[in-house]
């Protein structure tokens, strides 16, 4: 039987769309079914949802169970097929609070600090080790299993996986699949939609959309960049630094931008105050949406769990299911995935963790090569590529001092402040992350 094992299934929204699409895959839906977490409560809520899922749309064919503690890991892993990452070490509280109020105090401002930056790298932090836990017990108890990461910081997280256990890891993002309908919907071109292609490659949320083409192979970049420079000049909208990308970079990229404001030293700058109303940058962006994330949630929650009788589920965009069925059945399927860049992009480190096409069927996950990206995208993907790594080597480490270069290295850090206050901010970091991170030499 297919075992499927999802870490973090508190995360009660995001595990009703993975698993509900795979109830509603015929390959998958007599599979087993473990929900792991160690929130007792959200774990519960989970399994009554999944469980009414499975009874509503599957004729009740899965086979459900929950494993609650670090104590039950090994089982709720023991014998998977594909494990499910989707863990936030540390929360809202007290740890998110923490990524940004200290920073706050430096005169250092985020928008998400979940992906790079001083958030990210502290995230990273926190999380490398309980996932050196996670893939210690999944070498011992399901070696060949297929560890899907959805948890940021992708590249950091996914590329610790890949380089330094033995577990087979893909990173997932939906980013990818939603760059090009994003960007024609905002540009009133979203007839092009059903049949244009693509190319996107680079980093995690960073990465590039190279090639967008109509359906006869007419490349649509030119009517793009002038809409996108005239909806700049008239009109204040949300997505204005991508824009501001497509402008001065020549090209657009996959994630949004309040994520890629704070991604380098361009459009959050303490000298330039008047940037943030022009670009209309959501400081402090995160902590609003886990507010507000936590209040809708105890709306719905009536919905999902307490009503749950009649729950079904359509099948979403998330990558999971689509890996999964291609895997168990050998049906092709393509798919943007985090990978360890060997020879990939051309111009980019082998060590990088890199977003690429990638075939996905019988025999895993065949990532695709890309050759030179252009100058400037490199340049832009490896100063993000250079926080990644030596925060990945810190944790591997536990040195201090690659905690501190990993934060002068990156790009909005390194703008806004001195060296001096970039360690006394890591210190200040550390020593607030007490519980949550091992003790650094």
């Amino acid at each position: 039987m297919i075992k499927i094992t999802f870490v973090g299934a508190g995360s009660t929204v995001f595990a009703k769309n993975v698993l509900g699409d795979v109830l509603l895959t015929p390959a998958l839906q007599s599979c087993e079914i473990a929900l792991y977490d160690i929130d007792e409560k959200r774990l519960d809520e989970s399994y009554i949802m999944i469980s009414a899922i499975n009874k509503n749309v599957n004729e009740g064919r899965a086979v459900v169970k929950k494993y609650i503690g670090a104590e039950q890991r090994k089982e709720a892993l023991r014998s998977a097929t594909f494990v499910v990452n989707a863990i936030q070490v540390g929360g809202y509280e007290p740890c998110t609070v923490t990524d940004f109020e200290i920073p706050k105090k430096y005169g250092l401002r985020q928008t998400i600090a979940d992906t790079l930056g001083i958030g990210g790298i502290f995230r990273a932090l926190r999380t490398i080790p309980v996932l050196e836990e996670i893939a210690r017990d999944m070498e011992e108890v399901c070696p060949d299993a297929w560890f899907l990461n959805y948890t940021n910081p992708m590249a950091m997280l996914t590329g610790y996986m890949q380089r330094y256990t033995k577990i087979k890891t893909i990173g997932l993002c939906h980013s990818v699949q939603v760059c090009a309908p994003t960007l024609l919907t905002e540009l009133n071109m979203e007839d092009y939609l059903p049949e244009c292609t693509t190319v996107i490659a680079g980093i995690n949320h960073m990465a590039w959309l190279l090639e967008i083409k109509d359906k006869d192979g007419a490349d649509l970049y030119p009517e793009i960049k002038k809409r996108a420079l005239e909806k700049n000049k008239t009109e204040k909208h949300n997505d204005m630094v991508r824009f501001e990308y497509i402008n001065r970079l020549g090209y657009y990229c996959t994630e949004s931008s309040e994520h890629n404001a704070e991604y380098n030293p361009y459009f959050i700058k303490s000298r330039y105050p008047e940037l943030i109303e022009k670009y209309n940058i959501p400081l402090d962006e995160y902590p609003r949406r886990c507010v507000n994330q936590i209040e809708e949630w105890e709306k719905r929650r009536a919905e999902l769990v307490l009503d749950s009788h009649s729950l079904t589920h359509e099948r979403s965009r998330e990558y999971a299911s689509y890996i999964m069925e291609a895997i168990v059945t050998n049906k092709p399927y393509k798919i943007g995935g985090n990978v360890l860049n060997n020879g990939l992009i051309d111009n980019l480190p082998k060590d990088a963790c890199v977003e690429v096409p990638c075939l996905v069927d019988g025999s895993g996950i065949t990532p695709c090569h890309i050759g030179k990206l252009p100058t400037q995208l490199a340049a832009m993907n490896m100063s993000n590529i250079n926080v990644q790594l030596l925060t990945i080597e810190a944790a591997v480490s536990k040195s201090k001092a690659k905690i501190y270069q990993a934060a002068m290295m990156d790009p909005h850090t390194a703008a806004e402040l001195s060296i001096d206050d970039i360690t006394a901010m890591c210190d200040e970091l550390i020593a607030a992350h007490e519980g949550w991170l091992p003790e650094y030499n």
